[in-house]
C-alpha cells in the first residue's frame, strides 16, 4: 500500500466507524486521538481519516479549533482537493439545478448535500455569492472561486462572512469581492411570479431566502381574494408571494426597516405597492397589538428566525415557537390559515408540530393541518445528517 503524503488522524479505539463507512459527514474532537501533532494542525489542513486499526476511511478537512475536528470530503485515497476537484463538485450541483429551474437563481451549494461541507453558494444570475463557513473552504476558497466561475460562467463572486458557522470556526467576518465587482444596488429575483429585491452585500444570510421557495407557492394558492398578514417577514417572502397569488391586501411586520423598504420596493416593481403595507418593530409586540384590536387575517404567516440555533436553546425555542401561535391563531378569520415555520436545527418536526398545536389550542381555536412544508429541492437533505434537513412549515386551517 503506497503511503499517504497526507496528515493521518485517527479514531479512538472506543469510536466505531460505521458512521463514517455509511456517509455522516462529520467527525466529533472526542472520538479522535487529539495528539500533539493532531493539536498542532492548521486549521483547514486535509488529512487522511483512519480507524483504530490504521485502516484508511476518508479525506477530511480538520480543524482542532472547532467540535468537528474532521469534516468528510472524499474517499481515502482522493487527492488534495483542488480547482479541478472543486469544478467536479459544482458541476453535479449545477445539473440538478438546471433540472429543476428555468432561470439562474436558487442555492448552489448546500453544504454537505452537495459533497462541500461547511459551504454554502446562492445564484443570483450572473452573481454568486459564498458563505465558506468552515476553515477548509476559507483556507481554499481561491480554487473554489476559479472553478465556480469556469463551471456556471459567473462574473461576480461575493464572500459572506455573516455565517454562524464561521465564528464556531474561529474565522474572520469579512466579507469580500473575489471576483468582479459588487453591485451598485439590491437585485431584482422573480420567483412565484413575485419580484423581490436582494441586498447581496448588507442583507441578511446571502441576501434572500431561497429555502421557502416552495412554501411561497403553496401559500400563495391560498392567497386569492385574502387579507394577509406576514410576520418575521424579511424582504416580504410570503406576503408578496401572496400578492402574486391574488391577495387584496398584505401587511408585513419586521424588525429590520431596510428588510421592509426592499418588501416596498419589491412591491413596486411588481405593481401592487398599493396592496402593501408595513408595520416595523418586534413581532411579538405587533401580535399582540393586532390582538387588542382585534384584527382578522384570512392568512397569517410567521416565519420567525431560529429561536432554537442549537441544543442547549430547545426547550426555550419550543416555548417561543408556541407562544407565536398562540398569539397568532386569534388573528385568523373563521375558516381562514395560519402557516408556522421553523428553520432551527435542533427542533425536530414532531416537537414543532406539538409546539403549535399547544399554542392554537391555547387561543382557543381548533386546527386542520392541511400540508407540510419543507425546504426546496435546491437544498437537498443529506438522509445521515438530520440537521441538513431544518425547515419545517405547517399550513393549518382554523
Amino acid at each position: 500500500m503506497t503511503l499517504s503524503p497526507l496528515p493521518i488522524i485517527r479514531l479512538l479505539p472506543k469510536t466505531k466507524p460505521q458512521a463514517i463507512r455509511r456517509g455522516y459527514p462529520w467527525v466529533y474532537a472526542n472520538e479522535v486521538v487529539t495528539d500533539r501533532r493532531t493539536r498542532a494542525m492548521t486549521p483547514g489542513t486535509i488529512a487522511v481519516l483512519e480507524d483504530a486499526e490504521r485502516s484508511p476511511l476518508a479525506l477530511v478537512a480538520v480543524n482542532p479549533e472547532s467540535k468537528i475536528i474532521g469534516r468528510v470530503l472524499d474517499g481515502p485515497d482522493a487527492a488534495h482537493p483542488d480547482k479541478a476537484w472543486f469544478a467536479t463538485r459544482l458541476r453535479k450541483a449545477l445539473s440538478l439545478r438546471e433540472r429543476l429551474f428555468d432561470a439562474p437563481y436558487y442555492r448552489l451549494i448546500h453544504a454537505e448535500a452537495d459533497g462541500l461541507p461547511g459551504v454554502i453558494i446562492d445564484r443570483f444570475g450572473d452573481i454568486a455569492v459564498v458563505q465558506p463557513n468552515a476553515a477548509w473552504a476559507d483556507v481554499l476558497l481561491p480554487d473554489l472561486a476559479a472553478a465556480l466561475a469556469e463551471v456556471t460562467g459567473v462574473t461576480t463572486i461575493l464572500k459572506n462572512a455573516g455565517g454562524r458557522g464561521r465564528a464556531l470556526e474561529g474565522l474572520d467576518d469579512v466579507d469580500a469581492v473575489l471576483l468582479g465587482s459588487a453591485p451598485s444596488g439590491p437585485v431584482p429575483v422573480t420567483m412565484n411570479g413575485a419580484t423581490y429585491m436582494a441586498d447581496l452585500m448588507g442583507g441578511q444570510k446571502t441576501g434572500i431566502f431561497f429555502d421557502q421557495r416552495p412554501n411561497h407557492a403553496f401559500a400563495a394558492g391560498l392567497a386569492q381574494g385574502a387579507r394577509v398578514l406576514d410576520v418575521f417577514s424579511h424582504v416580504g417572502g410570503f406576503g408578496l408571494a401572496a400578492l402574486a397569488g391574488g391577495a387584496v391586501a398584505a401587511h408585513c411586520v419586521d424588525g429590520s426597516e431596510a428588510a421592509l423598504g426592499l418588501a416596498r420596493d419589491g412591491a413596486r416593481q411588481m405593481g401592487a405597492d398599493g396592496k402593501l403595507s408595513i408595520t416595523k418593530g418586534d413581532a411579538f409586540d405587533a401580535l399582540t397589538t393586532f390582538g387588542e384590536d382585534e384584527a382578522s387575517f384570512d392568512l397569517v404567516v410567521c416565519d420567525p428566525p431560529a429561536f432554537a440555533p442549537s441544543a442547549k436553546a430547545r426547550e426555550a425555542g419550543l416555548r417561543a415557537y408556541e407562544r407565536v401561535a398562540r398569539l397568532a391563531a386569534p388573528l385568523v378569520a373563521e375558516d381562514g390559515y395560519l402557516v408556522l415555520c421553523s428553520c432551527s436545527h435542533a427542533v425536530d418536526l414532531s416537537s414543532f408540530t406539538g409546539a403549535c398545536l399547544r399554542g392554537i389550542g391555547r387561543a382557543g381555536r381548533r386546527a386542520q393541518l392541511i400540508h407540510t412544508g419543507q425546504a426546496g429541492p435546491d437544498h437537498p437533505l443529506l438522509p445521515q445528517l438530520a440537521e441538513s434537513g431544518y425547515l419545517k412549515a405547517l399550513f393549518f386551517r382554523l
